[in-house]
């Protein structure tokens, strides 16, 4: 479903090829409809039943192997939709045979594996995307909008919240997608709450500000016995961000603490907010600072910051988001078809994971970690300039 609000400047057009079809690869084909100019050109998974079961369910059409897939069409923008233990070799193997790849997150598990990734492209002159790409989202453009007109002011301090509650003890045993895949419960603890979700605003933070210089946090196992089979990674971190041009920012992710997806902008004039990193349409506050009989506060009934015109196509709410996942392929087409640089270029993911592999691998006593790799930040969308 849509809300009407789509523009001309994201009627993408071309075709995808979807590696993997779990859980979340349901989220992108109802965001294909949204697309009604984005082709699947063809889905392919190891797990045969699995992929019999999707591609009937969304009309579809299966690919027997990696290989048939890529041959099948040749020209359609990979969606690597597998378990991220397996993206470095996937989208190595991509790469090498000439496509560009949009991947799920996280580009890779290991830093230098992503390095490797990120060399490979540009050696092959091919575009290496990452999720998420809420960043090119109506509540994040707006966001950046607002800091660029100055509407706070200066930005002084950033606190970034991805809380999702006592997860472990949730009845996850119940989350099944359109086409019947479970959540895969012990794929998200292995991997862990940070490398999962601290792109929902970490994304948004670099496309604003540009590189991070410095990250300092530690990050904790709290809870031990989770679902599914360790080693679990932690479920607990907590960041200080440090960047090249951009006020110093605090970001915690966790499946511990209540739910929280808040994001505040503190700047000379008052407070910039958004309470939910998952919801393009997430509504974007100003609070304005004051003094009233000697108390300084923010104004109790902030004002709405609106962009001006139609945004992008939206998809109604499944879960606990409300997110096109969608917006991140779109664009590498679009790109493609119009020979311009892409907004989620290959610094910004090699950047995105090189930042969030820091905060996730702290641990206790890692303390200030300089980053190696670095990107300019984000084109605005033309409609939030």
């Amino acid at each position: 479903m849509t809300d009407g609000s789509s523009s001309k400047a994201h009627q993408a057009t071309g075709q995808v090829a979807l590696l993997g079809c779990g859980f979340v690869a349901d989220l992108y084909m109802r965001s294909l409809k949204s697309m009604p100019g984005i082709e699947v050109a063809g889905v392919f998974d190891i797990n045969a039943a699995r992929l019999a079961q999707f591609c009937a369910f969304w009309g579809v059409p299966a690919r027997s192997s990696l290989q048939e897939l890529l041959d099948a069409a040749p020209e359609a923008l990979v969606l690597n939709l597998t378990n991220p233990h397996a993206h470095f070799e996937t989208t190595r193997a991509c790469l090498m045979a000439g496509r560009h790849v949009y991947s799920e997150k996280p580009l890779a598990t290991d830093a230098d594996e992503a390095k490797a990734l990120h060399a490979l492209a540009a050696e092959r002159g091919l575009m290496l995307g990452s999720a998420p790409c809420s960043v090119l989202g109506e509540a994040a453009q707006t966001l950046g909008h607002a800091l660029r007109h100055g509407i706070a002011g200066t930005p002084r301090a950033i606190y970034a919240e991805l809380d999702d509650g006592f997860i472990p003890q949730a009845a996850f045993d119940k989350w099944i997608s359109d086409s019947g895949a479970p959540w895969p419960a012990g794929d998200e603890f292995r991997v862990g709450c940070t490398l999962e979700h601290a792109g929902y605003y970490l994304t948004w933070l670099i496309a604003w500000f540009g590189s991070v210089r410095t990250v300092v946090a530690a990050s904790a196992e709290t809870i031990p016995d989770k679902a599914g089979d360790g080693p679990f990674a932690p479920d607990l971190s907590v960041a200080t961000l440090f960047f090249e041009n951009g006020p110093v920012t605090r970001l915690t992710c966790s499946i511990v603490a209540p739910h929280d997806h808040s994001i505040r902008i503190v700047g000379d004039k008052g407070v910039l907010s958004c309470k939910a990193a998952w919801d393009n349409g997430a509504k974007v506050r100003f609070a304005r600072r004051l003094t009233l009989r000697r108390r300084l506060m923010e104004h109790p009934w902030p004002l709405r910051i609106r962009l001006p015109g139609p945004t992008h196509p939206k998809v109604a709410r499944w879960g606990a988001a409300a997110m096109n996942f969608m917006l991140g392929p779109a664009e590498m087409l679009e790109a493609g078809a119009q020979g311009r640089p892409c907004r989620l270029s290959n610094d910004f993911a090699l950047h995105l994971t090189e930042v969030t592999l820091a905060i996730q691998n702290a641990g206790e006593d890692t303390g200030a970690q300089r980053m190696t790799t670095g990107c300019a930040p984000m084109e605005p969308m033309p409609w939030a300039r």
